[in-house]
């Protein structure tokens, strides 16, 4: 694969957003917000009730049981990309200082879950395989890249409980549902976040993280104006 399919996937992620260099790196940086935990809204729980067989069951046992963690199968809502928690972290600095942000993100065992679009968890691999070998000299060297889960059809995965329960075990929203109709990146959007994080042998120096020095789990971005 060439430079210029991951530079097509920034611009078009740069393209859903206006980008966030310069000024708007700035703009975004105020705009996240540290100081709140992370709660699914209403409309946030429906959706994610949707790709369960049984929304109103599912809807119903969540509303009794708040704080439980819920199991959802993938492939037809969503896709989750399974990544370890540093590497997830980095990947979301690059989609949210330079992208289009995210969709839904979870924290769970020491790793991150990166809800995308229905379709990814079968077409990002070989994204990656190509994107490592495919003009024959890789560009991006395996061993940059950790092992990568992807969740899609067949597969189910834990979600974080509606409400954050007292303590900071089990899994938790670093980016909590809010829509019934959340953007959700597709393959090429995440190659392009694996390819820059792979690519930099440091984390990001522009100063703009989105992960704030104490308890970076109890926090979540301010999506509201989320394009």
């Amino acid at each position: 694969m060439s430079d210029r399919l991951t530079d097509q996937a920034g611009d078009r992620a740069g393209g859903r957003t206006g980008g966030r260099t310069g000024g708007r790196a700035d703009e975004w940086a105020r705009e996240r917000a540290g100081d709140r935990a992370a709660q699914v809204t209403a409309s946030g729980a429906a959706w994610l009730a949707g790709a369960s067989p049984y929304p109103r069951s599912t809807l119903a046992r969540w509303e009794a049981h708040p704080t439980a963690p819920g199991v959802l199968p993938c492939g037809s809502s969503f896709d989750v990309v399974n990544v370890p928690a540093l590497f997830g972290r980095r990947m979301l600095e690059r989609l949210w200082a330079e992208g289009p942000g995210s969709g839904p993100v979870a924290t769970h065992r020491g790793r991150l879950l990166l809800f995308a679009a229905p379709g990814t968890a079968h077409r990002l691999p070989s994204l990656l395989t190509w994107e490592e070998w495919g003009t024959g000299t890789p560009r991006v060297h395996p061993a940059s890249l950790p092992a990568l889960l992807c969740h899609g059809t067949g597969d189910a995965v834990t979600v974080p409980p509606l409400v954050a329960g007292p303590g900071t075990a089990g899994p938790r929203w670093l980016v909590a549902p809010d829509t019934r109709a959340p953007w959700l990146p597709g393959p090429d959007v995440l190659l392009w976040a694996c390819v820059r994080v792979s690519r930099s042998a440091a984390p990001s120096t522009t100063g703009y993280s989105i992960f704030p020095p104490a308890d970076p789990g109890a926090n979540v971005y301010d999506v509201s104006r989320r394009r």
